[in-house]
């Protein structure tokens, strides 16, 4: 098995919100484009704050989130080998090429999860998660538990 954590406003925080990718779907992300479903989650609980943190309006950060630990089975899991990033799959504004990656996965239900290198820690790993697959009630989703960021963080 292989765990992954997720990070949400309370407001979000019933697994039906946090994991239906609506909001990606509404905005797109790095891995997709708009329009696609896809639940961003991080191998790690640090950098899921991590990417959190980047993500956040500073002006209106709220310091109390919910954080869901979750675990699929290994062979649900398709990693993006480093060879098969585009050259600007880094890049800001987000790479196209990057998101026709995901937004492939995702059509082609090629697994339950992709796993792609973080661009803030690009030695560590972010999972995305196809809420539409077929097999994502493989994915054992834990009670969600309190996650307070430190106020220093701000």
């Amino acid at each position: 098995m292989i765990t992954a954590w997720r990070l949400v406003r309370q407001e979000h925080g019933s697994k039906e919100a946090a994991f239906s990718g609506e909001g990606a779907r509404r905005f797109g992300g790095r891995w997709n484009s708009p329009g696609i479903a896809v639940v961003y989650t991080s191998a790690n609980l640090s950098l899921a704050a991590l990417e959190t943190l980047a993500h956040a309006d500073r002006r209106r950060f709220e310091r109390d989130y919910l954080t869901f630990r979750l675990h699929l089975p290994e062979d649900e899991v398709l990693l993006l080998d480093e060879a098969a990033l585009p050259a600007d799959w880094q890049e800001r504004p987000v790479s196209q090429a990057a998101r026709r990656i995901g937004d492939a996965w995702v059509k082609a239900q090629a697994s339950v999860a992709l796993s792609v290198p973080s661009v803030i820690v690009p030695v560590e790993r972010n999972l995305l998660l196809n809420p539409a697959h077929p097999h994502f009630a493989k994915v054992v989703i834990d009670t969600p538990l309190p996650f307070r960021f430190d106020g220093r963080l701000r």
